[in-house]
This record gives C-alpha cells, structure tokens and sequence, in this order.
C-alpha cells in the first residue's frame, strides 16, 4: 500500500471517531494459541487509538517529583470512562490492508497525520494540512489543543519495542516553547473539552480520551501477540510475557490518568501540565523496565536475533508502504526561526520595567539551558534492543522533566512580576501567531 494509502486509513479513523456504532466483543488477552497474525485486529482497529488499562502497580525504587502552579489543573486520579463512540470494524482486514491496520499501534507515520487533523481542526477545513509553527520537524505535534504528547504510550512502546524513533525522538524543546507561547485560543481550547452530542454523527476534533485512550486492552495485546510470534516463549518465558502484558496496561493506565480534564489558560499552567505528564511517562517506563528485562535475560541467542529484528521488520514496511525514516529532531540544538524568542513582541505588549526586564533575561536563560540538556540526552546509535532502548527512553524524560522544572521555575517568577494586563498580553502573543 502507498503512503497515501496509510494517509487515508489515518484520515478516515479520525473522521469516523464519533459515529454511532459502539465497538462490540473484546478479545481474550491472554497469550494462549497465536493463530493468524491479525487475528485480534478487527477489535483492535475499532480502538485503534486506546491503549489498554489495568491498576498500575506502585514502584518504590526511584521517586519521581512533579510541582504544580497555583490553580494549575489537576491530573486524573483515576482512568476516564471507556468511550462509548468508536465504531465497530464489520469486517476484518485481510493481506496488504490488513498489515497497515495492524501496523498502525506501532506507525508514528499515522500518528502524526491524525494528530496534525485534530491539532489544526479548530483553522483549517483542509483536514490534511500539516502547517503550524508548533509542530514537530516530521509534521507531529506536541499540544494538541490542552493535551500535551498525545500516543504517548504507542511511542514509547513503539520505540521500544520496534525500533520507530521519530514519534518519540521529535518531543523536545520546541514542546516547552510551545506550552510558554500557547497556540490555542479560550475558544479553541474549549472546543476541546466540548462533550458530543447524542445526535451527532460526527465531531470535527476528536475528545481528549480519544487521543489519551480508553479502556480496552487490545491494542496492548495486539504487541504482545507481535512479541509472542517473535520470540515463541517457552513456558518460563511465557510466565515472563504474561508479566510484561500487565505492566503494559499498568502503564498505560499511568499515562491515560495524566491527561487532561480541564485546559490551561495560562503559560504556568500549560508548563504545570507538561510536568505532570512526563512524570507520569516516566513513572510507566520505570514499571516497564523489570520485566522487560526480564524476559529479555530468559531468551536464548536466537530469541534475542528475532525479537530484535522487529524493528527492522518495521523499518522494511515502513520503506515498503512508502514511508522514510528520516532521524528524528528532537535533540538538535538549532532552532527554527518561529521558535525564537518573540523579544520584540514582548517588548511591544508588555512595556516591561527593569524587574520584568530581569526576570525575562532569567527565563530566556533557563530556556537555552533546557535546549543544551535536551541535546545532549539524543538518542542513541547503539541501542539495539528492547531493553537498551527502553533505558533510554527513561535518560530522555528524566532529562525532559528536569529541562521542563527549570524553566516552569523561571517563568513563574516572570508571570509573579506581571500585572493582570500585561499577563492577559502575554497570552494573546502565541494564538496571534497561530494559523
């Protein structure tokens, strides 16, 4: 299938979120007899964007710290409802077609095409315009509306496991400069957070869960099922499988509980939430991390080649569908001209006095701070397997949560320092830049 072809599929997902039809049967998740390939798909496609759920197990090995703002919304305590708006797949997919949906968990090629739709629905009617000075060098995005870093868990997991680097790799400093200078207006914003109407066939952005996910567990299992035809477990390794299949919904529940509930009006805010978010990615990768490796260290040699080889499956039918692989661009240190610091702007707007002129220099400092440590903690050449990439997807958050406290740090001092006026102009300065 062309790239165009996944393009559509993606398109035709997010148009189709909010039909009618409720997804029917939930496939057994066990790890029982494989049988075909996609033989969970036709679930998994109907939730294609919703990682599963299970309660997450508490670690006591490594704290991880998070500091909210003053007023700054508060994450979920617990997962949202299952959503009740995604359609049923009435057939399913077979040969070429078939791969492409079952790919799609593990594609962030589509991932970024359905978050582009959802982040620029608000501007554009073109639903395949990709344009955006807050989007990702590959055509993602950070922030879609309130909701920092959308398929998280698909890419961690999708790196992790088979190898695709770009959905992950592209988050980085140009996320923090986006969550200081918000693109979304209050209208904007609120679209987001609207609920859907009973007799409404269709919602031009989708809800938040839809991009956070729900609570069905068969995506989750549709990698595992990948994994289990990878590496064909013993029963010891087998038990070890099933252990990472728990820790798989365990941490996707992590993440789901992070997103959301209500937008952030403000920077201090926006960066609260950001902070918040990572620390929950960062506290499911660390519950990821034990059992990955061990089932790891249960594989003999030649489980290890084929697990391994996953991700070069991936690359191959990537390359055959007529996706590239470009790096990802998350660590480098040159910025684009849109993600230059507004000065004149500032200046303009706000007619800082000379303690705002100093708490400015302070944050424009903490910012280019945070762009050093974000490119220095890049992805590595040498990560060749499961675990060795899973580690440094934990080395790539713990340094994003500290790039992200050092300057939420800063810019709550700048804001402290503003009156009500000169904040209300601040807000205005990245929607006006908007498309």
């Amino acid at each position: 299938m062309s790239k165009f072809g996944v393009t559509v599929i993606a398109v035709v997902l997010v148009t189709a979120l909010s039909s009618a039809a409720t997804a029917k049967g939930r496939g057994h998740f066990g790890l029982g007899p494989l049988g075909s390939p996609l033989g969970s798909v036709k679930s998994a496609f109907a939730r294609l964007l919703a990682p599963g759920l299970l309660h997450s197990r508490p670690r006591h090995h490594r704290r991880v710290h998070v500091r909210r703002a003053k007023n700054a919304p508060v994450a979920l305590k617990s997962a949202p409802a299952a959503l009740q708006n995604i359609p049923s797949a009435t057939n399913q997919p077979t040969g070429e077609e078939g791969l492409v949906v079952g790919r799609l968990f593990t594609d962030p090629a589509a991932r970024r095409q359905i978050a582009a739709t959802a982040a620029l629905a608000r501007w554009h009617g073109d639903r395949s315009t990709t344009n955006g000075w807050w989007s990702h060098g590959h055509g993602g995005y950070g922030w879609v509306g309130p909701l920092f870093w959308p398929f998280a868990y698909n890419d961690i997991y999708g790196y992790a496991i088979f190898g695709d680097a770009m959905g992950f790799w592209d988050y980085g400093y140009p996320d923090i400069y986006a969550g200081i200078f918000g693109p979304y207006g209050s209208d904007e914003l609120a679209a987001y957070m609207a609920p859907v109407s009973s007799g409404q066939s269709e919602r031009r952005i989708p809800p938040l869960q839809q991009l956070c996910g729900d609570g069905d567990r068969e995506i989750i299992g549709l990698a595992i099922d990948q994994i289990q035809r990878a590496i064909q477990p013993t029963e010891a390794q087998r038990a070890a499988l099933d252990q990472l299949a728990d820790a798989s919904n365990s941490a996707a529940q992590i993440i789901q509980a992070s997103c959301p509930t209500q937008p952030a009006s403000t920077a201090p805010a926006r960066l609260a939430l950001m902070q918040q978010r990572t620390a929950a990615l960062l506290t499911a990768v660390i519950s990821l991390q034990p059992p990955l490796e061990e089932l790891y260290d249960l594989l003999n040699d030649e489980q290890k080649t084929r697990l391994n080889a996953l991700a070069d499956d991936q690359l191959k039918t990537a390359s055959a569908n007529g996706a590239t692989k470009a790096p990802a661009q998350g660590c480098e240190a040159s910025l684009p001209a849109a993600l230059q610091w507004p000065a004149g702007e500032i200046e303009a707007r706000l007619h800082p006095n000379d303690a705002q002129h100093d708490a400015l220099e302070r944050l424009q400092r903490a910012s280019a701070r945070a762009v050093e440590m974000l490119s220095y903690e890049c992805q590595p050449k040498d990560a060749i397997t499961p675990p060795a990439r899973l580690a440094a997807v934990d080395g790539r958050l713990g340094t994003m949560q500290q790039a992200i406290n050092l300057v939420s740090d800063a810019l709550e001092d700048f804001y402290a320092a503003l009156s009500d006026e000169q904040k209300f102009q601040f807000e205005l300065i990245g929607p006006k830049r908007a498309p």
